[in-house]
């Protein structure tokens, strides 16, 4: 089993973050490491509180907790702070809010 330094690791899972967005086969095929080893070092990331999109293809094809932890992230940014963010994470400011109100009504819905 190759060991890989946490450098390399870092830099691949950059490249499945905004603006590349690159899918974990897309990285598989790139890098030569198998898709298990990209979607556990993609676990682990996130367990480190990293937002890591699981579909790289779209940016509103996320799922639930990588959405609801993007709007708790940005929720106490000013108006300049969320536009940084943004640009940071290829993201527009609509697609938070509508994530956002998203969680809220499910939120309302489930009687929270």
């Amino acid at each position: 089993m190759p060991h890989y330094s946490p450098e390399r690791k870092e830099a691949i899972l950059q490249k499945m973050a905004p603006p590349h967005r690159l899918t974990v086969a897309e990285l598989a095929s790139q890098e030569g490491i198998s898709t298990a080893t990209l979607y556990n070092w993609r676990k682990a990331a996130r367990g480190r509180g990293a937002v890591l999109p699981s579909n790289s293809a779209h940016p509103d094809k996320g799922s639930s907790e990588e959405k609801f932890r993007i709007v708790l992230e940005t929720a106490p940014m000013t108006e300049a702070g969320l536009s940084e963010y943004c640009r940071r994470n290829g993201l527009y400011p609509e697609q938070i809010e509508r994530c956002g109100a998203r969680q809220c009504q499910h939120a309302s819905l489930q009687g929270l």
